[in-house]
């Protein structure tokens, strides 16, 4: 690493140790957070920028300017041939992007590709590549998922930036297609789903945002229809037992807990009772086969 690397990544360090005092947030999630972001700026500088889209907990910095709860992946959605090779080669190229000098140096010998087998129905490659800033070493992780939808198209995102470094500009999803998708895990999985931050993504989103009826609703209806799963208004997610659950409500508390999620309901059952009020209404119309034309303005109802 040349002289000028090496200061740069000695300031960068002082300055996320600055911060993280300033915002009494762990030093090792700042930097986590920054190698991130450079990592993402690689990509939408690389050749590959188009042929990948944002999402997951990364698109709530690019909507509110804030992470709604910490995350230390990068998830994307690829419109890229899913061979291991194609996907390797993409992120060595990022790694190996000559970009402005932000203290970071990504490895490209280090990029290991692996195909996601949790869920066979819906398989994806999940990468891993090391890297370090001066001497502090740092590892990201890339789970990278194909053959979704997003309704209505892409929008293209400037992702908010730590310190004053360029910001990266990609394709990232939109809301509703974000929505869509956890809500379609939310009714496959049913009472066996352990994904509590897919019902505080919905949450954070209906109670902070505005939302077009008909946009929304196309956006569920085609996600459904995309993975193949039956959307009807007598969901288990909406039988008030489901709420009420105990073994939920431990994991719900858990997950609030462990994220550190102040602004969040203690109760399980308050969280479904809120988003009963905003998913079964389109649920309820799109089991009968009518258009859903109402708007939300956060935090709700319909009107």
């Amino acid at each position: 690493m040349v002289k000028g690397t090496k200061n740069i990544a000695a300031s960068v360090h002082q300055r996320l140790l600055d911060k993280a005092r300033q915002s009494s947030r762990p030093f090792n999630e700042l930097l986590q957070y920054f190698a991130i972001e450079r990592f993402i700026y690689r990509i939408a500088k690389s050749s590959y920028a188009n042929r990948f889209i944002l999402k997951g907990a990364l698109m709530f910095s690019a909507w509110s300017g804030a992470l709604s709860r910490p995350t230390m992946d990068i998830d994307l959605l690829g419109k890229i041939d899913n061979q291991l090779d194609t996907i390797t080669a993409a992120i060595k190229e990022a790694c190996l992007m000559e970009v402005e000098e932000d203290g970071i140096c990504f490895d490209a010998e280090t990029v290991n590709a692996v195909r996601i087998t949790e869920d066979a129905e819906y398989e994806g490659v999940r990468v891993r590549v090391h890297g370090n800033m001066g001497k502090t070493r740092i590892s990201i992780q890339i789970d990278i998922g194909f053959g979704d939808v997003v309704v209505p198209s892409p929008e293209r995102v400037s992702y908010p930036t730590l310190l004053d470094f360029p910001a990266p500009e990609l394709n990232g999803y939109t809301m509703e297609s974000t929505i869509a998708e956890k809500f379609q895990a939310m009714v496959k999985l049913g009472v066996v789903n352990s994904r509590m931050k897919d019902f505080y993504d919905i949450w954070v989103l209906s109670r902070t945002f505005n939302f077009t009826g008909e946009i929304l609703a196309e956006a569920i209806e085609k996600t459904f229809e995309n993975r193949k799963t039956t959307l009807n208004r007598n969901s288990v997610i909406f039988d008030p037992s489901f709420g009420k659950d105990k073994a939920k409500n431990v994991q719900w508390q858990g997950f609030i807990r462990k994220a550190k999620l102040d602004n969040a309901p203690d109760s399980f059952q308050d969280v479904i009772a809120d988003l009963k009020i905003f998913l079964e209404p389109i649920a309820s119309s799109i089991d009968m086969g009518q258009a859903f034309t109402s708007t939300w303005t956060a935090p709700g109802p319909w009107h």
